[in-house]
Parts: C-alpha cells; structure tokens; sequence
C-alpha cells in the first residue's frame, strides 16, 4: 500500500480498480482542516487524465503491474512485433497501445512492456535513441546568428527540428521524454 506521503512524480498506483501513473502533485495545508494532497493522475489503460483530491494520509493499492525486457522486430498488419528476450515469444501490440512512442521504435531496439494482471497495456521506453537523418534541407550560410533551426525527417518517419549544421546521414540522439533533438552522435 501507498501513503499519500509516498507521491512523487511517476508513481504508479492502483486506484478505482485501474492502474494509474502520477502526472502531478501538490500537498497542501490549509489554514482550517486537515492536509490533503491534489494530483493529476494518468490511466495506463485508457490514457485518460484526472485530477483528484486525497486526504492526507490516505492509502492506495500497488498496481499488480509487471515490466517485461522486450525487443521491437518489426511493424505489420497484426501491429507492433515484440520478442520477449527471456522466452522469445512474440507480443503484439496496436498502434493505440504503443501511442506515441512509434515515433522512436526502429528495429532492434530494447524496450520494457509494461503488463497489468498479464496482459500488455503499454511502453517504457528508454530515455534517449539514435535514429539517423533521412531528409534535411541544406542550411543556409549566415542564418547561425540566432540559434536557428530547421526540420529533419528521421528513419522513422518522425520530424524534428534540429540545428542547421545537421546533415542528411547523420545520426542524431532524440529524447523520447519530449521528442527534442540533444546531440549529434560520432560514429
């Protein structure tokens, strides 16, 4: 069980029979009253957020929540292809329960599947990835006084805005927090 002194941001916890992860938090003491804590909370299953109040002190379940060490393989009509490396047996997902992390998935990449009461529901994926760049246009000389940037079209169809220096080829490391561009990667 979880206190509500145990929040922090991230948090997984069971509440109303769903799994939910914190988004946000705020204990708060008013001058009458007791203490209590308004959070924003995220359902791992339906994506909905919302916010609700707890007393202070009040418990919440565990999620019986289990993270499996994956491999992405490919994309077909079934959906997302994952190899579990431990029994190589493959898990399907659709493209609603990989969300937003198919900006990032490239082939061969090592990502935890987040299952709740056996059954997959979501993507842990790691902080940053490489993908190289498929399509830039060529910056223009002079325009680097102002920090100027411009797109890039990555291996995964995923656009991002980058530096002008940034060439067709290259490989650049992406945060899959925020989608922003971090550094160019020497090979």
């Amino acid at each position: 069980m979880y206190s509500t002194s145990d929040f922090r941001k991230g948090l997984k916890i069971e509440f109303k029979g769903d799994p939910y992860i914190i988004v946000d938090f705020l204990h708060v003491k008013p001058g009458k009253g007791g203490a209590f804590v308004r959070t924003k909370i995220k359902n791992l299953i339906t994506g909905r957020v919302l916010e609700e109040t707890f007393r202070s002190g009040e418990k919440l379940g565990v999620p019986d929540l289990e993270e499996k060490h994956v491999q992405y393989l490919y994309l077909d009509a079934e959906g997302f292809c994952f190899m579990d490396n431990e029994t190589y047996e493959q898990i399907f997902l659709t493209a609603d329960q990989v969300g937003d992390a198919k900006s990032y998935m490239k082939e061969n990449l090592d990502v935890y599947l987040l299952m709740y009461k056996g059954r997959p529901i979501g993507l842990d994926l790691p902080t940053t990835v490489n993908l190289k760049v498929t399509q830039s246009d060529p910056g223009i000389k002079g325009d680097t006084a102002t920090g100027a940037t411009k797109p890039a079209k990555l291996e995964t169809g995923y656009s991002v805005q980058v530096p002008l220096f940034i060439n067709e080829g290259d490989v650049l490391k992406i945060d899959t927090r925020t989608g922003a561009y971090i550094e160019r990667v020497r090979e």
